[in-house]
């Protein structure tokens, strides 16, 4: 059974979600702060926490950062009355999956919920291999990606949006299929969550950040020799 953990210090919040959820055939538990989150997610067995980010005591940005401190590897979906860009991107490259803006329609929510358990739910990769560009080797089987020896360390998503990039070499994909195949997203994907990603795997492939290349007009491709 999926359990999800619901974090939010608004009771109806988290019973509208618990609602939505449980109809969706999902087990969940409730907390109403990011200590109280820390705690039930150590416990094991919660395959997915929506986080609220304004929350007295421990506030989501903060359980968020103690989480992926202590290697809790659990997928997270943000929960904000902040839109802002900045807000967005300071959530994602905390280590987020999703960033949702409230007031949030019940449907996309869950959606988006299915949409990151199918991406990062354990599944049987028949296509375990390395992708092996000079010094950087993407390897599947490990979930590990080495450049000079050295491992580098990304977030399971930018793993994902790495190894299909690398999968589909030298061809120019457009956002609208990053996203279907990398977070599952048909409707509710934006844009702006491929570029914000790219960005991010762009810093930690230090001397090969340029193999990804910009496609203007359509979104991007892997090409290790357009950095030689």
């Amino acid at each position: 059974m999926i359990k999800i953990l619901i974090v939010d210090d608004e009771p109806r919040i988290r019973e509208l979600i618990y609602e939505h959820l449980v109809h969706e055939g999902y087990q969940c538990e409730q907390a109403s702060d990011g200590a109280a989150a820390l705690s039930c997610v150590e416990k094991g067995g919660i395959s997915l926490v929506i986080l609220d980010i304004m929350m007295p005591f421990v506030d989501g940005m903060t359980c968020l950062r103690e989480l992926r401190k202590r290697k809790i590897d659990v997928p997270v979906i943000m929960l904000s009355a902040r839109g802002e860009e900045y807000d967005k991107l300071a959530g994602l490259e905390g280590g987020a999956d999703d960033y949702i803006v409230k007031p949030f329609s019940p449907r996309e929510l869950v959606a988006r919920v299915k949409a990151v358990l199918s991406r990062t739910l354990p599944k049987d990769h028949a296509e375990n291999e390395s992708y092996i560009f000079d010094d950087l080797i993407i390897d599947t089987a490990s979930h590990s990606v080495k450049i000079n020896g050295t491992e580098a360390s990304l977030t399971p998503k930018e793993f994902d949006l790495l190894v299909f990039l690398a999968s589909n070499k030298g061809i120019a994909l457009s956002r609208e299929r990053i996203l279907q195949k990398v977070w599952n997203y048909d409707y509710y994907g934006e844009d702006r969550t491929v570029d914000t990603h790219v960005k991010m795997l762009r810093s930690h492939l230090g001397s090969h950040r340029d193999d990804i290349v910009t496609v203007w007009g359509i979104g991007y491709k892997f090409d290790p020799e357009a950095s030689k």
